[in-house]
């Protein structure tokens, strides 16, 4: 019985395994067409579940945005294999003072969450997210990270990704967004659905003005670059 038992857990390991590996390598190359996080804000709110979503290219993504998420996320994104080890300690430090919570994790851990599990606060939900982001570390570039996280993460009410983003804050597509613009919408980002990126409020202008500096100490940001270079560019906040 208990070797049956161990076969049918070993079985069921394998698939578990294999299914999520091919998820992983489809979306490699396919656009994310729908995430867990939309259909449980759908389901929340059936009187206005609008879901505004348009997939476009990093290429259609102005700079100033691909520069403002980092610079307001993970700074290290180019260097870390998926984890920052610092901003997690620093976290979990600040989080046992009693404060208002802060998380540690890197846009690699994020676009895990958003693309391929849901919004939970469980030690089984991070063991998930720990799961997936080594696998997208593994088959994906930074740049299609980058590329997927920009599409798939809640910019607004029913808002998903950066072109319904900039329709929805500033009436233009996103590869038009200058710097103040691109700076605004990544300074929402710790709760989009409670800040406003236009018109902002004082929490939002702040944050605002200090991605935009935070952006002239990163300089250019180049994706195609070897990931082993060390740019000590820019301190997170």
């Amino acid at each position: 019985m208990i070797k049956k038992l161990f076969k049918f857990i070993l079985k069921l390991s394998l698939w578990f395994v294999a299914l999520t590996m091919l998820w992983v390598l489809i979306y490699k190359y396919v656009p994310v067409p729908y995430t867990p996080l939309m259909a449980i804000r759908s389901i929340e709110n059936p009187e206005n579940n609008a879901t505004r979503h348009n997939w476009v290219a990093i290429e259609k993504i102005s700079p100033h945005l691909q520069l403002a998420v980092i610079c307001a996320e993970d700074q290290l994104f180019l260097q870390h294999n998926g984890f920052d080890k610092q901003a997690i300690e620093k976290a979990l430090k600040h989080n046992q003072q009693g404060k208002r919570l802060r998380g540690g994790s890197t846009i690699s851990q994020q676009t895990a969450k958003n693309v391929f599990l849901w919004p939970e606060r469980s030690w089984f939900r991070k063991a998930l997210e720990a799961y997936f982001t080594l696998l997208i570390e593994t088959f994906w570039t930074k740049e299609r990270i980058l590329e997927v996280y920009l599409n798939s993460i809640e910019m607004g009410k029913g808002v998903y990704g950066a072109e319904a983003a900039a329709q929805y804050w500033f009436k233009k597509p996103a590869a038009q967004l200058n710097r103040g613009e691109a700076a605004a919408i990544a300074a929402i980002l710790p709760s989009p659905l409670r800040y406003s990126a236009n018109p902002p409020g004082p929490y939002v202008a702040n944050r605002t003005a200090w991605i935009k500096k935070q952006m002239l100490l990163y300089g250019v940001l180049n994706l195609k670059v070897d990931q082993s270079i060390d740019n000590k560019k820019g301190e997170k906040e």
